[in-house]
């Protein structure tokens, strides 16, 4: 009866130890599953709270996007791309600054010198042009030119919008500023500046519109050192800076200077240009 009695107890202690066991278990259990309701109810509070502008984290991400898009976009004035449309008079006087990698320097323009041309760059001058635009053909003795577009659709826009030639009224003189051309009536953008008395270019209908009046030393220290463009020399191609734009000269011909950019100084009257003395020649 003892040994019965005795394993009798056991089977009832280890019932009981069971029925703990189990509770233990189901309370384990069940704990977490009560507590996912409320996790799931507090979920939609979240996305809410990341959509409110804040500075750094998530937000600071979706502004860097934003940046990225507007850089994308074109560095000029999408008005270039119409050149039918920009049609605009010059003042009678007007000066315009360039900020250049070699420099500032100034060039006073006189409509009444050549109107069609003064009218041309002063249109040019207004929308930024020449900013980012490369001093590509530099001959000592000779002109500075420039006057492509860094950027390909805007040359491309420009290629046939030529103007009409003014009669020549002021000779190519040491420091005027005149448009160049591929013939009669042929004027779109090209531009250079004599660096010592042209006389002879007035006979083959080059007119000058106006003149440097502040740095000229600037305009003479631009890079020389690639001499005449392709094919006559080892300079670059204009067709190409056409097609390319400046990264074709940045890679080929990286010494080059450029404009950083143009300023109208119309509020500033310009003072009629006097002529500039020539540099004097070794006798």
């Amino acid at each position: 009866m003892n040994a019965r009695n005795a394993a009798g107890g056991k089977i009832a202690i280890g019932k009981f130890i069971r029925l703990v066991l189990v509770s233990l278990l189901a309370g384990f259990f069940l704990g977490p599953l009560q507590a996912s309701p409320q996790a799931q109810s507090q979920a939609p509070v979240q996305p809410k709270a990341s959509v409110q502008p804040k500075t750094g984290g998530p937000s600071g991400q979706g502004t860097a996007a934003k940046k990225s898009v507007a850089v994308a976009r074109p560095a000029y004035d999408r008005a270039l791309l119409r050149p039918a449309l920009l049609k605009e008079k010059a003042p009678d006087q007007y000066k315009v600054k360039f900020t250049t990698t070699r420099g500032d320097f100034t060039v006073a323009i006189t409509r009444s010198w050549a109107p069609l041309g003064a009218d041309r760059f002063y249109t040019l001058v207004k929308h930024h042009f020449y900013d980012n635009a490369s001093f590509f053909r530099v001959l000592p003795g000779f002109v500075v030119q420039f006057g492509i577009s860094a950027y390909p659709s805007v040359s491309a826009a420009w290629k046939n919008a030529d103007i009409k030639d003014d009669p020549v009224t002021q000779s190519n003189l040491r420091g005027n500023i005149v448009f160049a051309t591929a013939g009669p009536n042929t004027r779109t953008t090209q531009v250079f500046i004599n660096l010592v008395d042209n006389k002879r270019l007035d006979s083959m209908g080059f007119a000058a519109f106006g003149q440097v009046t502040e740095g000229m030393n600037v305009v003479e220290m631009m890079y020389e050192g690639y001499g005449e463009g392709a094919p006559q020399g080892s300079g670059p191609d204009q067709d190409e800076i056409q097609k390319q734009g400046k990264p074709y000269l940045d890679k080929g011909w990286p010494k080059l200077d450029y404009i950083k950019t143009t300023t109208l100084l119309s509020g500033e009257p310009a003072a009629a240009p006097k002529p500039t003395p020539a540099a004097k020649k070794p006798s």
